[in-house]
């Protein structure tokens, strides 16, 4: 196996065989009702934490059945397997960790992370469904939030510095399952091209993305990427 210096960016497309609906495959008529950009604000949750709190409720416990897919497991392996590699995310469900992967970017957050509105309390809370909603901290008694980043919110600035330079210093950039139209995670393939490097898009359709991709794989990634994993290990 040939040294290289890998950078991955996953999204949404890497879950969707592990069984995690999106904002619109809920069958519960009430979502049916709001727009992801009606719950998922700050100014939602200003207005209703209750009913912000249902709607993470009820995604959190979509999420809690789903199971890591041969994609979140391939990734797992070839961290354990390259001396040079970072995982960055735009996904919030947990999975890459449950896989096995532990240096994991987070661009968005995790849904299993709550941090307080009112002091600097941030802790795990995996319980399935919430005793209660909203939630509140166990420090100070004020509302908890999901720790992650909601629309009009800015991505945490250490973080995605860590995600630029990775892919900066990569010679392979693979993206898996995003759709390449969020920014600024959308850009950070094309770091590692203007540095000398290579994209490969892992996908079931091309995307914005496509025409700077070296290669272009298309079809699921539970399937296609332990694939490209197995020959660049015979390389």
């Amino acid at each position: 196996m040939k040294p290289s210096k890998i950078a991955v960016l996953t999204g949404a497309g890497v879950s969707k065989s592990s069984g995690i609906p999106t904002y619109r495959e809920g069958a519960d008529s009430l979502w049916n009702n709001y727009h992801p950009q009606d719950l998922a604000t700050p100014q939602a949750f200003i207005r209703n934490p209750k009913l912000v709190w249902e709607f993470y409720d009820w995604r959190r416990q979509n999420m809690a059945r789903a199971r890591p897919n041969p994609a979140h497991y391939t990734l797992a392996e070839m961290e354990a397997a390259l001396p040079d590699f970072t995982l960055v995310t735009q996904n919030i469900d947990g999975l890459h960790r449950e896989a096995g992967s532990k240096n994991i970017l987070h661009l968005h957050g995790d849904i299993w992370l709550v941090r307080c509105t009112a002091c600097d309390f941030r802790g795990e809370d995996r319980r399935v469904p919430l005793p209660e909603r909203p939630p509140r901290c166990p420090r100070c008694g004020a509302l908890l939030r999901p720790d992650i980043v909601w629309f009009g919110e800015t991505l945490d600035a250490a973080t995605l510095y860590q995600a630029e330079q990775a892919f900066k210093s990569a010679d392979i950039a693979l993206v898996v399952g995003a759709s390449a139209v969020v920014y600024p995670a959308a850009y950070l393939p094309l770091y590692t091209q203007e540095h000398g490097g290579q994209i490969i898009e892992f996908n079931i359709t091309r995307t914005p993305l496509s025409p700077y991709a070296a290669e272009i794989i298309l079809g699921p990634s539970e399937k296609t990427l332990p694939e490209w994993w197995r020959k660049f290990q015979e390389e």
